[in-house]
Order: structure tokens, then sequence, then C-alpha cells
């Protein structure tokens, strides 16, 4: 309901921006307000860039000052009012073709597929990966990337363009705009959130952590594991797939070139 995985609510939680109740047991209870706050804090995160001490103390402030946080918009894709799950039936429709055909052409079951169509979330990092590809699109156009025009692009620190956040746990900010030769990405990653499964397109692709610790799997049998400060190149025909193995957020620098994925 709020958008965000388990393990990015027990993160919060640690971090003191929210603190549901609890029942006997332990098991753990959210009231309407705290839904609320969950989906504004997403927000905070995803669209303003703050991090979990700025949110903090933006809500501390809202208390002091008797004033609500900002709402929390509806997920559409960057810069247009059209949720990408209506991107996709909009394109499957165009293509005339069945929620069944399309998932027996990306092995994604229907009901997930009819979900995302729905909601915009529920897809995997492969399996968006996935559809994208079916439909002949990229995740970065359906996200909304290419809508913005011009051979030069300045993005100031935390302007950056997010991604609908269709993924459990994983945060994509555009750090160029346009349509680039290079698609320039800045990911947050929550604990545990991965592309839950292996992926390939063209291209090529350049990683680098700036904080935390991220997995890579490579041809489903090389392990990499990079830490804070390393770089990881390879070429993106060859299936990869990827997990935050750290306890904390990890964040990294994708670049992708051409702009396939």
């Amino acid at each position: 309901m709020a958008g965000v995985s388990s393990s990015t609510l027990r993160l919060w939680e640690a971090q003191g921006l929210i603190e549901p109740d609890r029942t006997a047991s332990g098991q753990r209870l959210y009231s309407r307000e705290q839904l609320d706050r969950l989906r504004e804090i997403a927000w905070l995160r995803r669209e303003k860039g703050l991090n979990p001490p700025a949110i903090a103390d933006r809500i501390h402030q809202s208390e002091a000052d008797g004033a609500p946080l900002p709402a929390a918009p509806a997920v559409t894709a960057a810069g247009t009012d059209i949720p990408v799950g209506h991107k996709i039936r909009r394109l499957r429709q165009a293509a005339r073709q069945s929620l069944e055909e399309v998932a027996r052409a990306t092995a994604i079951p229907i009901s997930v597929l009819s979900t995302f169509e729905r909601t915009s979330v529920g897809l995997s990092f492969k399996s968006l990966h996935e559809v994208a590809r079916h439909f002949g699109t990229t995740v970065a156009a359906l996200s909304g990337q290419e809508d913005h025009a011009g051979c030069e692009s300045l993005v100031r620190a935390g302007e950056w363009t997010t991604w609908p956040p269709t993924s459990p746990g994983v945060i994509v900010q555009a750090l160029a705009r346009g349509p680039t030769a290079m698609e320039c990405h800045r990911f947050e990653l929550a604990p545990g959130a991965s592309s839950e499964g292996t992926y390939q397109h063209d291209g090529e692709e350049f990683i680098h952590v700036l904080f935390g610790s991220l997995e890579i799997v490579m041809d489903g049998d090389r392990f990499f594991v990079l830490n804070a400060g390393d770089s990881f190149y390879f070429e993106s025909r060859r299936p990869h797939a990827w997990r935050n193995a750290a306890d904390q957020e990890t964040v990294v620098i994708w670049i992708n070139t051409p702009p396939t994925f």
C-alpha cells in the first residue's frame, strides 16, 4: 500500500522515521495516519531526494508547526501524467495482444501483469525489462526519461528526475535528461533489493558504488561483490543479475550505452 518493500519499512523504523504499533506477539500494526506518513516519506525520498536525517527534520518541523507534510502525488511516469502501467496497457492494446499473449511471451503471470497495468507496481526489475523489450521499447522510455529534448543536460544535486517506483526497494534517478547516447542513473537500493532474476540486452554498462555493497552475478555462475569506491564494467548482452548485499542502503552510479535498458 505504501509502495515500498518490507525491508525498507524496517529500515525506516530503525532510522526513527516511523513507529508502528505492535501486538503482544510483536507484529507491527500501521494505522491510516501512519500509512499516509509512509507514503509521504517515500515521496520525499523519491521526488525530493532527501536522505533519512533530512526527512526526519522535515517531519519534526511539520509536527512543530502543526502543518501536514506535502501530499504524495499519484505515481506517474517522470514528466508525464500517464502511469507506467497505463503506458504498458496502451502498448498492449495498440499491438492487439491479450494479457494471456503477453504473459506467454514474457513468462510473467497474467495476474501480475493485470495488477501492474492497474497500479504500476508489482513488477520486478527483470520483469519490467522483459515487458519493455517485448513491446520494442526500453524501461527508460517507459519511465519518461526521453521526454526532455536538447543536446545539453545540466542536473543540479538533488534535482534528479525519479523513475516511478515499480520495483520494491529500488529508486532510480536520472542524472541526465533527454535522448542521450548514454543512460546515466543513480540507483538507491534498500537492503535486499534486487533485480529478482537475470536479464540481458544490447550495449555496455558501467557501475560505481558510492556506498553500501552490491552483488553482481554474471553468466549465472560468476559472482562479484562491489563495495564503496569499487567500479565494474561489462557487456550488457551477458546475462546479469544484481542484489544489495548490505544491511543498509546501497547507492550506485549506473551507466548504460547505448540507451537500450
